[in-house]
């Protein structure tokens, strides 16, 4: 069989310079290029099959088979297996891709994202496996850190392309699970739909920890040439993700442009950013009180502390994602492995601030057990010990951690009921909330002394005696900040300013809520521009 009674046309839908990413680019030695080159074509020839509207899928097999047939004899004619066995590249890896090609033939739609992750292992993984091996890199983690830029850039393809893929293909890999929550296929890709967003959102939080995977590949491999693609790509694929966070892909096309790939290639030869500076930058753009009480700290207290906010943020994110319950629980299991084998930028400095500072395992475990708690699609407390409980693990395990990274570890257990309190303070603010998401953290034994039945979470907290609950809980964390004032003479003043700090503003959150009661409608207070920089000049002007 020739070449020409394979392709489906003579012009390919894209060529190495009109891809997304990068493939066999000029940074590239020339002898190598000219292999990746040769991999390519076939690998194109087969994509372009699969991704044919024309041809019925027992017709794309069979033309994928007498690729796969071409590619395990070194004497076949066939024009793109040949120069792969001349130029002796890629066989294997082209043979995984063909597995996926077969898939894109005759399944259009993914259960959940273990089946998309799976697809992708295939589909584009093998790409940076081969480049590794041609290259002389071997390392586990170079190879795991190539598979997670894989994977991220494959999916960024697949959420850029929703509505072509869609249209032209019949095809979606936005998996079925996820376009459930916004009411099903039809209703997700409807344009009014707003959960559409947050859907799109809690995938690209996945993407980014994929990238956060890949970011120290320019580091692991052997080559300057390959670290300088490497860079190039993974600046682009987080220029897309930007993109896709800040435009919907259903409602017009979210693409890269020129200026973005000349800026990427002018990063070229400088090695991406230190995982602490990335983590930095997060926590900067996030701009909550617990990030303004840090800046009470330098050196490597404050990367400690960021290291620990940055994880709480991921985990946190995970739990209050728009994604289903089963996903949630998986990738926090994830970030259970991560405490034993960090792999991505947030768990390497999450490992850094445990080791520098002697933060028990144990600590971590706490907020993702409380993360699993959140992660439910209903969620209630069945009484005051659990609440306790729930509190303790969300919010008593940031305030041992800070404890230890801020050097007072005689503090811990003012720490841990001062994150109590904190808690409470976020439960009584967050009330109406949390029942849009079926969540109510008001242990179900006092709703019951009340005369609150369980159910529709809406319902609870519109009951008329749900303001009395929420008194009584005020009280609590009332004595709770006034205990925390009193007894904080006892440590250090110096080592707990940042505690003073996030003290100061979420005492100025809780005097709001007491100022405007738990009847009738409960706005969610803020800080004012000048509360926040109030605390800024308190964290800085009392810096060590």
């Amino acid at each position: 069989m020739t070449a020409d009674s394979l392709a489906v046309s003579e012009t390919p839908t894209r060529d190495h310079d009109t891809e997304n990413f990068p493939t066999a680019s000029l940074m590239l030695a020339p002898a190598v290029r000219g292999k990746v080159m040769a991999f390519y074509r076939f690998v194109r020839v087969a994509d372009d099959i699969a991704d044919s509207p024309d041809l019925p899928p027992e017709e794309k097999l069979r033309r994928l088979d007498a690729m796969g047939a071409a590619l395990a004899d070194p004497a076949t004619t066939l024009r793109e297996a040949a120069g792969m066995h001349r130029a002796g590249v890629g066989t294997e890896e082209a043979a995984l891709m063909l597995e996926a090609f077969r898939q894109d033939s005759v399944q259009a739609r993914y259960a959940d994202w273990a089946a998309l992750e799976h697809y992708c292992a295939r589909s584009a993984s093998p790409v940076g496996r081969m480049l590794l091996r041609l290259h002389g890199t071997t390392a586990p983690e170079a190879i795991a850190a190539s598979d997670g830029l894989c994977t991220a850039l494959q999916i960024l393809n697949h959420l850029q392309d929703l509505v072509p893929d869609r249209d032209r293909l019949s095809r979606i890999y936005m998996p079925e699970s996820w376009m459930a929550i916004a009411g099903g296929e039809a209703a997700f890709f409807d344009p009014a739909n707003p959960m559409r967003r947050a859907i799109l959102d809690a995938a690209l939080d996945r993407v980014e920890e994929e990238l956060d995977r890949a970011h120290a590949l320019p580091r692991l491999v052997a080559s300057r040439r390959l670290a300088m693609q490497s860079k190039v790509t993974i600046d682009l694929a987080r220029r897309l993700l930007a993109r896709l966070r800040a435009a919907d892909p259903v409602l017009g096309r979210v693409a890269l442009g020129k200026l973005d790939f000349a800026r990427a290639l002018l990063g070229a030869p400088f090695m991406p950013a230190t995982d602490a500076s990335l983590v930095a930058g997060r926590v900067a753009r996030a701009g909550s009180s617990f990030a303004r009480g840090m800046k009470a700290l330098s050196g490597e207290r404050r990367r400690a502390l960021w290291g620990v906010y940055a994880f709480c943020r991921a985990v946190d994110d995970i739990a209050d994602g728009e994604m289903p319950e089963a996903e949630k629980r998986r990738f926090l299991a994830d970030w259970r492995a991560k405490l034993d084998r960090p792999d991505c930028v947030l768990s390497r400095e999450l490992a850094f601030a445990c080791q520098a500072f002697a933060i028990p395992r144990e600590e971590c475990e706490a907020m993702i057990a409380g993360m699993e708690t959140d992660a439910g699609d209903r969620v209630r407390i069945a009484d005051e010990g659990e609440l306790a409980l729930y509190c303790r693990r969300v919010a008593g395990s940031v305030g041992a951690m800070a404890v230890r990274i801020f050097g007072a570890t005689n503090a811990e257990g003012w720490g841990l009921d001062l994150g109590h309190t904190f808690q409470l303070t976020n439960i009584l603010r967050d009330v109406d909330e949390d029942a849009e998401r079926e969540r109510v953290y008001i242990p179900l034994s006092l709703l019951a002394a009340e005369g609150i039945p369980d159910g529709p979470a809406k319902e609870m907290v519109a009951h008329p005696r749900f303001a009395a609950i929420c008194a009584r809980l005020a009280r609590d964390a009332e004595a709770g900040f006034a205990t925390a004032a009193a007894e904080m003479g006892r440590y250090d003043a110096e080592a707990l300013l940042p505690a003073r700090v996030m003290m100061w503003g979420y005492g100025r959150l809780f005097q709001r809520l007491l100022a405007r009661g738990w009847e009738g409608a409960r706005p969610r207070p803020r800080l004012t521009k000048r509360e926040k920089l109030t605390m800024a000049r308190m964290a800085l002007g009392w810096g060590r």
